[in-house]
């Protein structure tokens, strides 16, 4: 369950995968095929295939006015400039924690919308990460970059009020199998679960704690996806 988790968090990783990718493979399968980054094409998209990808995380009311975020050979750049303070990008596996087993599985795609706060203070760990990614750091290498950065103050705290929209249908997330269920996440600096309640009996809130990127990440799933279809998938 923890990995699964731990690939929504993309923090987090949708589309139907690229052409000629291969099929889903158990965790495990993606660790023993990706023991190391891929060649950078296969993490890759289009243009106007990651701008749509990235804009169905969350409702068009919200997604069309948002910033929208695509992957280059170098690390993310903007591509739509929007008017609201949200920021739609689509996360690649790297995003999750490192003992993920699928932290280089090139099929992983993760849609996300940042509102205002996390696009200020969360997205720039994404943008941190994937930079040193793309620089062809190692796993050990991008890691303790990542954290002298933030012993450096180069990277903000996550911010009161960060919250992100992962309601698209089309993701890739759990080892890269499918879309998990429409939801919401919420980013807090580092903080026990059972301060929301997460994971008692009867409670809609999942957690899992990332002291990678100094944040717990709250979970809460939605009845539709952004298309306004409704989640019929069974729970997993």
């Amino acid at each position: 369950m923890r990995s699964a988790i731990a690939m929504l968090v993309c923090g987090t990783v949708g589309l139907l995968v690229m052409a000629g990718a291969p099929g889903p493979l158990s965790a495990q399968g993606a660790e023993a095929r990706y023991p190391s980054m891929a060649p950078v094409e296969q993490y890759l998209m289009t243009r106007d295939a990651e701008i749509a990808l990235a804009r169905s995380a969350a409702p068009e009311s919200i997604s069309a006015h948002a910033d929208v975020m695509v992957l280059g050979r170098r690390g993310y750049e903007t591509a739509v400039r929007g008017s609201n303070g949200f920021v739609c990008m689509v996360q690649r596996s790297w995003a999750a924690p490192s003992d993920d087993p699928s932290f280089w599985d090139p099929r992983a795609r993760s849609p996300i919308c940042f509102n205002r706060p996390a696009a200020l203070s969360y997205v720039p760990i994404s943008i941190k990460r994937t930079e040193l990614v793309m620089a062809g750091r190692t796993k050990a290498e991008l890691f303790e970059a990542m954290a002298a950065a933030f012993r450096a103050r180069e990277l903000p705290p996550v911010a009161p009020g960060s919250m992100c929209y992962m309601m698209s249908r089309q993701g890739r997330l759990n080892g890269a199998d499918g879309p998990w269920h429409p939801h919401l996440m919420f980013l807090v600096p580092l903080t026990e679960p059972g301060a929301w309640g997460a994971g008692a009996p009867g409670s809609p809130v999942i957690a899992v704690k990332t002291p990678e990127d100094h944040a717990t990440i709250f979970m809460i799933r939605v009845p539709h996806w952004s298309d306004g279809t409704a989640d019929t998938t069974l729970v997993r």
